[in-house]
């Protein structure tokens, strides 16, 4: 049987992607120091790898298609399919941002007085790129970790680091002073499978939607309700929902049944103002995906 080759990253992102594919439908079982985990899939085999090295064995065709950063792609400067942006990332759903920045109480405060000066990051490829696109000329060294400390150690004049909301860069006594990019996990995919294989092409494209389901549903409940009919107009006035509310008559009675999918941080609002307008037998229950 043909299998599809799927590139788990292994590392800071392992965690959160595993559980994503559980809440899509699939469980991914990491065996001690395997690098093939298990999954409930026969069509699936899995392979881990770091999040900075899959776009390579996507690209080569090692792997069909798997989970990495946006960044580690424009660092690598693959040429893959980007099927999907996945908005998840080790602790959230936020994209990250990869950042320059300098001490604190540095003359440096443009691109342009970076020159000759030493810059240390992880994003080493890109940063000499992006400065040699824009003739500045600088040195650009890779950083294995702790880049903040480089710094202050005086091992570099800036760096080039990732961030969520500055403030761990704010707590080693620096400022940022230019934003590169944001960046957010993507479902990429190799050029020719996509292109030429249909029955690969297919499944990928079968768990781009239920990932992408898991992931509108993370922060999302349903709710359902029992409203009089005489309450019926006011209170799916004050109901958000995707499309419209489901509505349906209770058997011989003026009572109707109401159900509505919301975003979760609404809930702690809206039951009271439900049961302020006459709602009763207020069921909150979660959801699994959102199609």
């Amino acid at each position: 049987m043909d299998k599809l080759r799927l590139g788990i990253p292994k590392g800071s992102l392992e965690k959160a992607t595993i559980d994503l594919f559980r809440r899509a439908g699939w469980h991914i079982r990491v065996s001690g120091r395997s690098y093939f985990p298990e999954i409930d899939d026969p069509e699936i085999s899995c392979s881990m790898c770091r999040a900075q090295e899959m776009s390579r064995y996507v690209e080569s065709g090692v792997l069909d298609c798997g989970l990495t950063g946006k960044d580690w792609i424009m660092e690598n400067d693959s040429k893959v399919v980007v099927v999907a942006d996945l908005m998840y990332s080790k602790a959230s759903t936020n994209p990250v941002r990869w950042v320059l920045a300098v001490p604190a109480d540095s003359e440096i405060k443009t691109l342009k007085d970076l020159a000759g000066k030493k810059i240390a990051t992880e994003l080493v490829n890109y940063t000499r790129r992006y400065f040699a696109e824009r003739n500045i000329p600088v040195t650009v060294e890779f950083s294995w970790g702790a880049t903040e400390a480089k710094v202050a150690a005086g091992l570099a004049d800036a760096v080039v680091e990732v961030t969520e909301t500055g403030s761990t860069i704010k707590a080693h006594g620096l400022k940022i002073i230019h934003e590169f990019f944001q960046s957010n996990t993507q479902l990429i995919a190799n050029p020719e499978v996509w292109e030429r294989n249909p029955w690969k092409r297919e499944k990928i494209g079968n768990i781009m939607v239920l990932l992408l389901g898991a992931l509108r549903a993370e922060n999302m409940v349903g709710l359902k309700m029992n409203i009089p009919e005489k309450g019926l107009k006011a209170i799916v006035e004050i109901l958000p929902s995707l499309l419209a509310p489901t509505i349906a008559p209770l058997y011989e009675t003026d009572w109707y049944s109401v159900e509505v999918m919301v975003n979760q941080s609404e809930v702690r609002h809206l039951i009271p103002r439900l049961i302020s307008a006459g709602a009763q037998g207020i069921v909150e229950y979660p959801l699994h995906k959102v199609i």
